[in-house]
């Protein structure tokens, strides 16, 4: 197996562990009462994802060169990725969820109001070019951006309506 290859099989196994801890965290927090809204979109920003990963899979078996700086940048955001994570804790779910416990300002969410999302943007654009695949990098930001203003959107209005 190549490096590229290797690495898209990573961060896929990444993302299928990431949805298993998700559906654990949505249960417990329905179960505790939250709420979750905005699910028009998720079916949409899940096959986004898939085919995000297929199209790395295509590319990484096509790659004949890894870009060693766009490397550096993609593994500088999984510290940042995982500090999200470990921030929300049992809260971090892929879905929109709203509990009534205070909203989290800790880590980095001090600094910016949608580091997750900002960081999986990153990574949408920068896998693609490690693999020297600029077309997908291009044309799956430009169409993961209309389905992350969506998602914001719907999360804004209903932390919105909580307070």
């Amino acid at each position: 197996m190549t490096l590229a290859l290797a690495l898209v099989t990573l961060v896929a196994a990444q993302r299928l562990a990431e949805l298993v801890w998700s559906a654990l965290n949505t249960r417990r927090l329905l179960a505790a009462g939250a709420i979750e809204v905005g699910r028009g979109h998720y079916p949409l920003m899940i096959a986004f994802h898939a085919i995000w990963l297929a199209a790395l899979a295509v590319a990484a078996y096509q790659s004949r060169t890894i870009a060693w700086p766009a490397l550096a940048l993609f593994l500088a955001l999984q510290p940042l990725r995982t500090w999200v994570l470990l921030t929300l804790g049992r809260r971090w779910t892929t879905r929109i969820i709203v509990s009534p416990a205070p909203l989290v300002s800790a880590g980095p969410y001090r600094w910016v109001r949608h580091p997750n999302y900002l960081i999986v943007a990153a990574e949408v654009a920068t896998l693609p070019m490690v693999l020297g695949a600029w077309p997908l990098a291009l044309v799956g930001s430009a169409l993961h951006v209309p389905i992350l203003v969506r998602r914001i959107a719907a999360e804004d209005a209903a932390l919105t309506r909580r307070r």
